[in-house]
Order: structure tokens, then C-alpha cells, then sequence
């Protein structure tokens, strides 16, 4: 058996121009080794009051990295994302505390689902700016949809290959040396290496079929399959951390870095709601479900896809409603003092569809939505409540469209993300969805990055 010691995160923010309005949230979250059989958890950090001391034993640690997006706005592209990414990837590391940085033994990343690098393959750096998780591209929905099967989900214009394919249009056939990476990859190229590998649960929205364990043959046969990158299962090391690297922290000469994935099932996994019918939510600056099932479920005409976890599928999709929604309205103090006037036994009248800016993902697929946030009462708190019980609607809508489609019937939700500290959200939460909802025990993703390193260690 293994105990796990989780360090709290520490999260970070990329020094950015102050007209921008994008945040790269980033976590660090180690997790040590120790033959008694229970998890538990400790302060991340030094005590400057006394002696910085190693782990007990000399254990081994695995170190975790979150690269969740929030507030991401498309439209405001003078940010340098890979840049920010890079330096707060070493940023991150040099946080890590040197004490602890010899009994690292491996390391993982996750990152935004569908963030989409194209890569030069002899120099690693970007051939073009990065594409965002939540950024469409229609122009390539018509190519994508007219070679893969009907309601793949890459028939979806937020797509990695509709990001693909809207690149290469532009100008990919010109460029020979490119490989496509996601974020989560790309981060963990600058550790490994080794260009070109990427993990099943990225490269879903690519079009990798995790039942086959392979690109598909339509896939295959676009002339801009040879910028795909192998795949291997999340978790499986990949190499030993860059000397350079290695020698600049002082981390151990046998540090392994181990395929990735991204931030949602990171957080799923921090979750360990490990049986069919356990859910989690991730209320961050966005909404994602993923539902434990037995069954495999894909829909892109619902934003509906699954991914492989071991022997068991992680049906689900994320809503371009949530937290992003809510900072645009309130301050965090609001948030609070309104909340504590809100009661979740009496259900909203407000209807409202909150999104940040037009386009829907799941439980529909529209990339022309419009947000719908009228009429505002003269209460805030009255309109925080209604914001608050139609996300809680649209959370509903979502679980009940997995189980329509065939998935395992939901039957207890597990909370994580900021919205996860709002107890009377959780309880309108619960009384929308009609389940047991809690906030899980591990709510940050870099856990389930640091457990995905653990498990890498241990194959």
C-alpha cells in the first residue's frame, strides 16, 4: 500500500501585461510514498523556524503540476501563453523546496483539454500562437466533419483537430519540421526531451481512439497526420528529467517525467471517486462533469465525449458556464456576503443561461449561444441566487443527458474548483441535481497529477 503526503498548493500567477485579462492558475502537489495503507495529508513548505528536513526514511516524493486555464479571452491575443508557460513551469519548480527536490522520483503535468501547440519539431519552439481550450475554429468544422464519423467528437469547432486542420489550411503544408503537442505535452517536453509524445486522455480531441489504442485509418490518411504524436497511457514514464534540468534544481539523477493529462481528470483523479456512478464536478472558471462508467459514450452534437481511465470509461463534457461567469459580476467578497443571505431550499424563478461570452460546449454544442443574464432584480443577492441554481440547472441537464445516452446512472457528486467552498451553491446543487453532493477530500488537480507520477513510479 502507498500513503500519500499532499503538500497544499501553491498557486501562482505569470507576471502579464496589466491590459490582459488572462490567468494561468498553476499548482504545485507532491505525494510520498510509505508502506501503511491510508492517505494522508501535510503542509506544503519549509519551516523557516527550524531545520529543513527531507522525508522520513529517505521515501520517495512525486510532484504534480496544474496547469489549469481561467479566464481565457481569445480575442486578447498579445499575451505570449507558451512564453508565460515556459517561465512559470520553472518558476514552479524552483518552488519546490530544495530540501525535498532529491527525493523526487517522478514528475507529471496536466493541462487544459484541447489547448493545442503546433510545434517545430528541430528547435521546440512554436510555429504558431497557441490555441486556447475554449477557442473555435468553424472554418475547419466543415473538413474535420466530412472525414470523420458522424458525432465524433472532433466534430466540434473547440476541437484540437478542428484546431488542426484550420492551422494547416492556413499555412501547415508549407511548414515540414511541425509536430502538434498539447499544453500538458509540450510542458513536459521541456523535462523529457523527447519531442512528439502526448497521453489518450489529450489526445482524444485529436481523434486518438483509446478503445483501439490508435489513431484511426480516416485520420491516418490526411496529409497532416504526420504532425500527430505517439501516444502513451497517463502516467507511464517517458524518460529521465533533462540533465540540465536536473542539475539546475538538484533533483534526483533518477527523476522520471511521466505522460500527462488533462487538468478536469487530473482533478477527477485527485477526487478518487474510483466506482461506476461517482461523479465530479469541477467548478472552476468553467463547469466539467466526468461521471464514472462502465459504458463508453461519444456525442459531439451534445459535447459529449469519454475517456479511457484503466479498464473504465470517464463519460462527460464541460460548460462554458461557471466561476469566469461569476468574477465578472462580483468580487470574491461579494461572492461571500451574498451568498450568506441566499436560501437553498427555495428554488430561483430567474431562468439564465450565464456565459461569459456567446458559444456553448456541453450539455449543448453552440458556438453562437448567447449568455442570457436578463432580467436583473434589483436584489443581488436574489440575482446571485438565480446564477448560481442555473448553473446548477445546466449541471442537472448534463447528467441527466449522460444517462439518456447511455452512460451509468449518476448516483453521488463530488465537488471540486473554487465553487466547491460555497455551501449554500452545494446545497442548491443538491437539491437541483437530487443527489448527495460533497466537496471531495482532494480538490486540487495537481494531487491527481502527483498521483498519476506516483503511479509511473510504480509500473
Amino acid at each position: 500500500m502507498l500513503t500519500s503526503i499532499h503538500h497544499s498548493t501553491t498557486s501562482l500567477f505569470f507576471p502579464r501585461p496589466s491590459s490582459a485579462k488572462h490567468e494561468t492558475g498553476l499548482s504545485n502537489s507532491l505525494a510520498m510514498s510509505k508502506p501503511r495503507p491510508r492517505y494522508r495529508t501535510m503542509t506544503h513548505g519549509s519551516n523557516k523556524d527550524g531545520p529543513e528536513v527531507g522525508p522520513p526514511g529517505g521515501e520517495r516524493l512525486y510532484l504534480g503540476m496544474d496547469f489549469g486555464t481561467s479566464g481565457a479571452r481569445k480575442s486578447e491575443e498579445t499575451v505570449d501563453w507558451a512564453r508565460s508557460w515556459k517561465a512559470t513551469l520553472f518558476l514552479l519548480l524552483e518552488d519546490v523546496p530544495s530540501h525535498l527536490r532529491e527525493s523526487i522520483a517522478s514528475i507529471s503535468i496536466d493541462g487544459t483539454s484541447a489547448t493545442t501547440l503546433i510545434i517545430d519539431s528541430t528547435t521546440g519552439e512554436p510555429l504558431w500562437r497557441p490555441f486556447l481550450y475554449n477557442e473555435s475554429c468553424p472554418d475547419a468544422l466543415p473538413t474535420v466533419k466530412s472525414i470523420a464519423p458522424a458525432n465524433h467528437t472532433v466534430c466540434s469547432s473547440s476541437s484540437t483537430l478542428c484546431k488542426l486542420v484550420s492551422w494547416w489550411e492556413c499555412r501547415g503544408s508549407n511548414e515540414k519540421s511541425a509536430v502538434l503537442l498539447h499544453q500538458a505535452d509540450w510542458l513536459l517536453w521541456l523535462l523529457h526531451g523527447k519531442m512528439g509524445v502526448s497521453d489518450y486522455n489529450n489526445a482524444l480531441k485529436v481523434g486518438y481512439d483509446p478503445e483501439l489504442d490508435a489513431y484511426p485509418s480516416w485520420l491516418l490518411s490526411q496529409p497532416y497526420s504526420e504532425l500527430l504524436p505517439s501516444v502513451r497511457a497517463p502516467g507511464t514514464s517517458i524518460g529521465h528529467l533533462k540533465e540540465d534540468v536536473r542539475s539546475q534544481f538538484g533533483f534526483a539523477k533518477d527523476c522520471s517525467v511521466c505522460a500527462g493529462t488533462t487538468d478536469s481528470i487530473a482533478a477527477f483523479l485527485a477526487a478518487r471517486a474510483t466506482e461506476p456512478g461517482k461523479a465530479v464536478t469541477s467548478l472552476g472558471s468553467t463547469l466539467a462533469i466526468k461521471l464514472m462508467s462502465t459504458s463508453r459514450v461519444d456525442d459531439a452534437r451534445f459535447g459529449v465525449y469519454s475517456h479511457r481511465l484503466d479498464d473504465k470509461w470517464l463519460v462527460g463534457g464541460a460548460s462554458n458556464t461557471g466561476g469566469a461567469v461569476l468574477r465578472q459580476i462580483f468580487t470574491d467578497e461579494q461572492l461571500v456576503k451574498l451568498s450568506e443571505h441566499i436560501n437553498p431550499m427555495e428554488p430561483s424563478p430567474l431562468d439564465y443561461y450565464p456565459l461569459k461570452t456567446a458559444g456553448e460546449r456541453f450539455p449543448v454544442a453552440d458556438p453562437k449561444m448567447a449568455p442570457r443574464l436578463h432580467p436583473r432584480p434589483e436584489s443581488d443577492v436574489d440575482f446571485l441566487h438565480g446564477i448560481l441554481e442555473s448553473i446548477a440547472r445546466i449541471e442537472a441537464k448534463g447528467y441527466n443527458l449522460l444517462k439518456d445516452l447511455g452512460a451509468t446512472k449518476v448516483e453521488e457528486v463530488f465537488t471540486a474548483g473554487g465553487g466547491a467552498k460555497n455551501e449554500k451553491w452545494t446545497k442548491i446543487r443538491e437539491r437541483v441535481l437530487g443527489l448527495p453532493v460533497s466537496q471531495a477530500s482532494q480538490t486540487e488537480a495537481a494531487y491527481g497529477a502527483a498521483l498519476l507520477a506516483l503511479k509511473g513510479a510504480c509500473i
